[in-house]
């Protein structure tokens, strides 16, 4: 039996157990070393925000307002991704051994997995786990800069410094931005983004973050502004930022904004392009030459080259054990971490 960590009803969690087969002929068993968790997404549900849109019908590609309610997001497993090693393969597996390291994405926390073994990426024994535990917000990075048409020269703001936010820093350096400016209310957010690139840092409740912005870049305004706090303020004072006929992304996972966003002050005057980005909704603006397999594939490679380096960005690392404990108090505070970590 396995230990799973689950949401049960809004902002409550509880241990399950989960009984695991032994791996069929494509599967391997790993023992968990390593996990983490998904802020944004994962608090969307475990609140149960997110049941109160009602389900998604994928053939109208809208959500059924009839269907919402708070308990459908419940039993919801938490967690995002696993690093271990494997214990067992099944009988087809080649491209990885029992011993191997492995990262697993998209799965909960849990202290033992059994998954299909095409879904493994093989780790090189040097690459810090912390890295290798930030490739799912390196994806949502990538697609932002991306969708946003990041190109070389050009001056770049982040609004949101969480971990997605914090990749899109390091993202932004590899396409050749000129000049990358961090926006978050939070110092150590702030410091971080600084570490890792960011030629100026802005804490938005001391100043005019938009105001500011057009004077660091020459009174012109940001080629691209990426939004990905959530936050209605923030997306105000990201399109106040942008250049004429500017690039405006939106790629966080908010819930409904409340009244009061403006668009008809600078979004009306100054055309900005307000783009929304979701890496993983193909087919993606540069199809049939990209996809999400692409984006995964670049990123890891990226990753396990020491070009995007998740170390100071996944905080705190807790126990297993402290987890039902810890969780709620951790993932809905953002003052108390960035993308909490689980140590087996």
């Amino acid at each position: 039996m396995a230990q799973r960590l689950q949401a049960v009803a809004p902002m409550k969690v509880a241990w399950t157990e989960i009984e695991l087969t032994s791996p069929q002929a494509d599967e391997i068993r790993l023992k968990s070393e390593f996990s983490a968790a998904k802020h944004g997404t994962e608090m969307a549900f475990v609140s149960g925000k997110a049941g109160r849109r009602g389900d998604y019908d994928p053939q109208l590609q809208i959500h059924l307002y009839e269907t919402a309610r708070e308990d459908r997001c419940f039993p919801w497993a938490v967690g995002n991704c696993v690093i271990g090693r494997v214990t067992e393969t099944g009988s087809a597996v080649t491209h990885v051994k029992v011993g191997d390291r492995v990262l697993i994405e998209e799965v909960p926390f849990q202290d033992e997995h059994v998954v299909k073994a095409s879904r493994a990426w093989l780790m090189p024994e040097t690459l810090n786990w912390k890295s290798a535990a930030c490739l799912d917000p390196s994806l949502f990075a990538l697609g932002a800069v991306r969708d946003g048409n990041v190109r070389a020269g050009d001056q770049v703001a982040i609004f949101g410094l969480g971990a997605i936010g914090l990749m899109a820093v390091q993202v932004c350096r590899l396409a050749g931005a000129a000049k990358v400016i961090a926006v978050d209310p939070i110092p150590a957010r702030r410091e971080i983004a600084a570490s890792l690139g960011a030629d100026h840092v802005i804490d938005p409740m001391a100043v005019d973050a938009g105001r500011e912005i057009k004077l660091l870049t020459g009174k012109r305004g940001t080629d691209v502004t990426i939004e990905i706090s959530g936050n209605m303020q923030a997306l105000q004072a990201a399109i106040r930022a942008t250049a004429f006929g500017g690039n405006v992304v939106a790629a966080a996972f908010p819930g409904p904004y409340p009244a009061g966003l403006d668009l008809g002050a600078e979004a009306h005057l100054n055309r900005p392009n307000l783009i929304f980005s979701r890496a993983c909704s193909d087919p993606g603006r540069d199809h049939p030459r990209w996809d999400f397999r692409r984006i995964r594939e670049t990123c890891w490679n990226f990753i396990c080259a020491g070009k995007l380096d998740g170390e100071p960005i996944v905080q705190p690392v807790i126990d297993f054990r402290e987890l039902a404990d810890c969780y709620i108090p951790i993932a809905s505070d953002p003052q108390k971490g960035i993308k909490l970590g689980v140590r087996h």
